[in-house]
């Protein structure tokens, strides 16, 4: 299966240990951070044991600037519990608000209608992240309810607004 994936400005593909230090810059941010489930990443060592641990089966990807090709941001389509292909990426705050996380969204959904045969999508986001909604709507998802979703830790809950995507 190819997991490399290129669109107008980036190329999606695998994780590498070597990502580390492009990595860090976004899950040591705090404002990144503030809405994720993960903890804030204090060293790049941590950004390195997470990658390192990624398998391929948990389709996770970079996305990498082909212009320079730094990692700006990451993110992973696979199986949820019910058994829909759920969609998740973060980015690097210096790269919001330029259409990166949609195209590498866009992207992630397509290979998962290609190559994993997906037809259905769900998504979510913390009510209060209007940008991360406003990048699922533009990737076709619609709402179904609102909710809850916790820290890994459960040291936070977020009220979290659920959305689902079909394609034919």
């Amino acid at each position: 299966m190819d997991y490399r994936i290129e669109t107008e400005r980036l190329i999606l593909r695998p994780l590498q240990v070597s990502d580390s230090a492009d990595v860090f810059e976004w899950v040591g941010d705090p404002v990144v951070n503030r809405y994720m489930p993960y903890p804030l990443y204090q060293t790049e060592e941590q950004a390195r044991e997470w990658i390192a641990q990624i398998k391929p089966e948990d389709h996770e990807f970079a996305f990498s600037l082909k212009s320079t090709g730094k990692v700006i941001g990451a993110g992973s389509i696979g199986l949820n519990e019910e058994r829909v292909y759920e969609i998740g990426y973060n980015l690097n705050r210096s790269y919001w608000g330029k259409g990166y996380a949609t195209e590498a969204a866009k992207a992630m959904i397509q290979w998962a209608y290609q190559q994993l045969g997906a037809r259905e999508f769900a998504a979510s986001h913390a009510t209060a992240n209007a940008a991360s909604g406003n990048v699922l709507r533009k990737c076709g998802f619609q709402f179904v309810r609102y909710g809850q979703y916790s820290r890994f830790d459960g040291s936070e809950t977020f009220d979290a607004t659920f959305l689902s995507l079909h394609l034919d």
